[in-house]
């Protein structure tokens, strides 16, 4: 039994089989790769070369050979690759595709903490723009987050955005006071402790995992705490039948693809990022048909934003 059903479309709709007949022709005409966010829909994860977390997505990225990287996420995930490998044509299917935290700050609100912390090491989460990354001095993910703070010597103040929430995370995981922004995910920011609590009474027996962009209140109540791919991890250890799952509702698909046996139950309904789900299988064709929309950016950016990407990878 299913609990949540991701929007995805059988294999046998000829619509379906079509699009991606097209679209593996396209990619290898192009030599092209195809990335996607677990957040993504169904049908995107099924036709990407690799589905995973953001540092995953980036990694990746730094290293692929080929000539073209179709990005399915958002906006500065696409942005991330460029950096990475500005050699490559990065498409997005759709530009719409933001992120409310990542507009929440700017490079003139990095420039005020700096002044108003001087000294202080800025450690940017990597969901952020472009040109937030090229005044910070490190990048982080969810995944690797305490340990790039962790390795900052403890007489250096540290600035940790935009995420409050992973940066209170951090803060409980390294016991370092951190200065941190007021940025956050609308969409874990819907997952309430109160959510947890139910599904507990409902599903004593349950494993629960959570992002550490929830709320704090969400993360003490959890099993356990970690970016998507090491959610994917846990569950796949743990002997649990049943697994709460308190993050994107994208990731359940995954989960459940992964783990047929077993029972995922959402800590919160209506947790779907609308942004990572404006991708689709007809938008991805468009792109590869095209060669557009392609992310572009200043060289400046591109060369400052990558030294603090790079940093964050040496100590992944």
């Amino acid at each position: 039994m299913k609990t949540y059903e991701a929007l995805v479309r059988t294999d046998t709709d000829p619509e379906l089989s079509g699009l991606v007949e097209r679209i593996r022709l396209l990619k290898e005409r192009h030599h092209a790769i195809i990335l996607a966010h677990n957040y993504q829909i169904g049908e995107v994860q099924d036709v990407a070369d690799l589905i995973g977390d953001s540092l995953e997505l980036a990694r990746y990225a730094a290293s692929t050979e080929a000539d073209v990287i179709v990005f399915c996420g958002v906006h500065f995930m696409a942005e991330t690759a460029k950096i990475l490998n500005p050699s490559r044509k990065v498409l997005v299917p759709d530009l719409k595709a933001g992120c409310p935290m990542s507009d929440m700050i700017t490079p003139e609100e990095v420039d005020r903490l700096r002044r108003e912390n001087p000294g202080a090491v800025v450690v940017t989460y990597v969901n952020s723009p472009a040109s937030v990354k090229a005044k910070s001095d490190i990048c982080c993910t969810s995944a690797n987050a305490v340990r790039i703070v962790s390795s900052i010597p403890e007489d250096k103040p540290v600035i940790f955005i935009p995420d409050q929430f992973l940066g209170d995370f951090v803060q409980r995981a390294t016991g370092r006071k951190l200065v941190l922004f007021e940025g956050f995910c609308p969409t874990h920011m819907r997952i309430m402790a109160t959510d947890i609590d139910r599904a507990r009474e409902e599903h004593p027996e349950a494993f629960v995992i959570a992002h550490p962009e929830c709320q704090p209140e969400v993360a003490r109540k959890a099993d356990v705490v970690s970016s998507t791919s090491r959610m994917a991890t846990a569950v796949r250890e743990n002997p649990a039948r049943k697994v709460v799952v308190g993050t994107e509702l994208g990731m359940i698909y995954r989960l459940q693809k992964e783990n047929p046996d077993k029972e995922f139950i959402p800590a919160c309904t209506s947790c779907d990022c609308a942004n990572m789900k404006v991708n689709s299988l007809e938008k991805i064709l468009w792109a590869l048909e095209d060669m557009a929309p392609e992310i572009e950016l200043p060289e400046t950016i591109l060369h400052n934003a990558r030294k603090a990407l790079d940093r964050m990878i040496e100590m992944s």
